[in-house]
């Protein structure tokens, strides 16, 4: 993929992102909150593994077999995101939900380049992105206050 192309698929994609929590607070409205949490993920499964069977390789989870701690990570974070976000929605808004996840986002995402987490490639922290992390502090604190 084209890093244009990239950039504007993670846009359309953090359009999307920015109203999934309210739209699993209202469905937690007829199933509750865990119950929301649950169907969400199972349709993610479901679209995913329509995806994976279409234009993936889903040979390629024979490789199930060698999975470390590490990889759970990603299950784990996206069942906590959906959670989480679902119901800190109601008493945050969107705006300081979204503000207050990116920024955490963020902050973590410039220390695992620094450090080379889950085999990263390092950056170093450069004052341009130090100076990013700061607006989006203070970008959080704007949109925060009530």
């Amino acid at each position: 993929m084209s890093r244009p192309v990239a950039v504007i698929c993670v846009l359309l994609v953090g359009i999307l992102a920015a109203l999934q929590p309210a739209a699993n607070a209202s469905f937690s409205k007829l199933v509750g909150d865990l119950g929301a949490a649950f169907s969400s993920l199972v349709i993610s499964a479901i679209f995913i593994g329509v995806l994976l069977v279409a234009v993936g390789h889903p040979g390629r989870l024979s490789g199930l077999g060698s999975i470390k701690p590490e990889h759970v990570l990603g299950g784990f974070a996206g069942a906590a995101i959906v959670t989480v976000t679902l119901i800190a929605v109601r008493a945050l808004g969107a705006g300081t939900l979204v503000s207050l996840f990116v920024t955490a986002q963020l902050m973590t995402a410039v220390a695992a380049d620094r450090f080379g987490w889950l085999g990263l490639h390092r950056h170093a922290i450069s004052g341009t992105r130090l100076l990013g992390v700061a607006l989006a502090i203070v970008a959080t604190i704007l949109v925060t206050r009530t």
